[in-house]
């Protein structure tokens, strides 16, 4: 099956060092796609940029819901206050962390005259030195390969996971069955950017993860609207195929596309060339 519209399609890609490793490098490729949707509520973020003389790659997918407005705000404001946090480089996972929920404030106190509820995930990687940070929000997702294995690096936040459950439930929230399972019978995700009338149950506190790049062939980053049709496990045998990222990105694309995927679908892959 051939994408209805590849003009719709927007995809690139770029290559770079990684610090301290004069022989490892990598590459990305991204690609982004309306697909059935209406509207494009997906957006992406793929940077290179120098933090304290340390080069940081920062790669993140944002799937807006109820308008693009979150998600584009995500894309414009987050990586500026993660890497402006003053503990960045020092203490990656709580300046990571505490900038997620700045972000969300800052949001939320700027969005204040909007009558209409909107939100967003946010699943980001962060390279620095010879590690990797993997930051969710959401039910967007990180894998991993690894010897030849598809390793996830984040946990999709669902309403009807038992700790995301227990925690809503504790914060005097409920979640029933619409459909699929939803916070207060609405939002289907259990933590989220914006969702102001939501916010004391669906917070923007992420999860992380902290990799060594060493070992790690390349990344997936996606949105559900690949994840809900491509297992981890069929998405790195379709990258493990293909030697450019970009190409591998059009290609999961396709693949969702080709799967009966509904919704807005987009993708970065990373490639390790780490010897």
């Amino acid at each position: 099956m051939t994408l209805p519209d590849s003009d719709a399609l927007f995809s690139g890609g770029g290559i770079s060092f990684l610090t301290g490793n004069k022989k490892g490098w990598f590459s990305y490729g991204y690609s982004s796609f309306k697909g059935k949707r209406a509207s494009m509520e997906d957006f992406f973020v793929t940077r290179i940029s120098e933090v304290d003389g340390q080069m940081v790659a920062f790669f993140g997918v944002f799937d807006g819901h109820g308008g693009p407005r979150v998600a584009e705000y995500l894309k414009n404001n987050l990586f500026k206050n993660v890497s402006n946090h003053p503990e960045f480089v020092n203490d990656t996972k709580s300046a990571i962390a505490e900038a997620f929920e700045q972000t969300d404030v800052d949001y939320l106190n700027q969005d204040k005259g909007m009558l209409k509820d909107a939100g967003s995930t946010a699943t980001t990687a962060v390279l620095l030195g010879d590690h990797i940070f993997v930051a969710n929000v959401g039910d967007s997702r990180v894998v991993a390969c690894r010897s030849g294995s598809a390793i996830p690096l984040s946990v999709d936040h669902k309403p009807d996971r038992s700790d995301e459950r227990e925690r809503i439930e504790n914060a005097g929230g409920f979640i029933i069955w619409a459909g699929t399972w939803r916070v207060g019978g609405v939002l289907a995700v259990s933590r989220a950017f914006g969702d102001r009338l939501l916010k004391q149950y669906v917070v923007a506190e992420p999860e992380i993860q902290e990799e060594e790049i060493e070992g790690i062939e390349f990344l997936i980053i996606a949105s559900d609207g690949l994840w809900n049709v491509v297992s981890n496990k069929d998405a790195v045998e379709i990258v493990q195929s293909i030697s450019d990222a970009e190409t591998a990105s059009r290609k999961l694309i396709h693949e969702a596309y080709t799967r009966g995927s509904g919704d807005n679908i987009t993708c970065i892959v990373v490639l390790f060339n780490n010897p």
